[in-house]
């Protein structure tokens, strides 16, 4: 088989989508375990952070259960938003908010915890609303976490092999991601185009993480926001 750049392309846009998704609904989940208490509050956490200890291919297999046609939460996406999740790409971003979800949301909840609570408490007396004060106060001083968060998606995801091989398959153009490319190219024998892909996916994630450390020092040093 030939290299070609569309495995790599959907890597992207996928590692992309995930990111910025998981932003967006990560931040009130990990303001949520930050700030309350209550009970069941270490059931709600044991089952965020499943998808760190669990084998891919068990998290794939039940995923690829549940997004079948034939499982409620699969007949649901296709009947009302004609959106076929099993072997497809809407299935794979779905699939990877589920895997991905921990690496957003402990860095998240660790910056928001490590903040002292008369944060919170001077933003209340200076008339902020809860709301104002996450995203006014608290957020612009977690940048290093904020930053963290999104650089370990979108690494995880990029990566990510076993548990998009048993939603997504392998198919060109769709869903046959680079890690999937350098299974095929290996099970072929091509170890020349595995080595491309390879190599491409490490200095992707090397220039990320460079990026990410210089950013994350120059955020570590800024000023407090309150």
């Amino acid at each position: 088989m030939a290299f070609n750049f569309q495995p790599l392309i959907l890597s992207l846009e996928l590692s992309l989508i995930t990111t910025v998704l998981l932003l967006v609904v990560g931040i009130p989940i990990a303001s949520f375990l930050a700030f309350r208490s209550f009970r069941g509050k270490s059931v709600i956490e044991a089952m965020v952070s499943l998808p760190l200890v669990l084998p891919p291919s068990v998290l794939g297999f039940y995923l690829l259960v549940t997004f079948s046609p034939h499982h409620f939460v699969g007949a649901f996406f296709q009947e009302y938003f004609d959106l076929r999740l099993v072997f497809s790409f809407p299935g794979l971003v779905l699939g990877s908010l589920i895997y991905s979800l921990p690496f957003m949301i402990h860095p998240l909840q660790a910056g928001l915890q490590g903040l002292p609570p008369s944060f919170r408490e001077a933003s209340y007396v200076l008339g902020r609303s809860k709301k104002q004060t996450l995203f006014k106060v608290l957020l612009p001083n977690i940048k290093p976490a904020l930053l963290t968060g999104m650089v370990l998606t979108f690494a995880h995801t990029l990566g990510e092999f076993g548990v998009v091989l048993m939603i997504g398959g392998n198919i060109d153009g769709s869903t046959k991601v680079a890690s999937i490319a350098i299974y095929d190219s290996v099970e072929s024998l091509d170890f020349h185009t595995a080595h491309i892909y390879s190599i491409v996916l490490i200095v992707i994630s090397f220039v990320i993480l460079l990026f990410a450390y210089g950013l994350n020092k120059k955020l570590f040093n800024s000023r407090i926001n309150l």
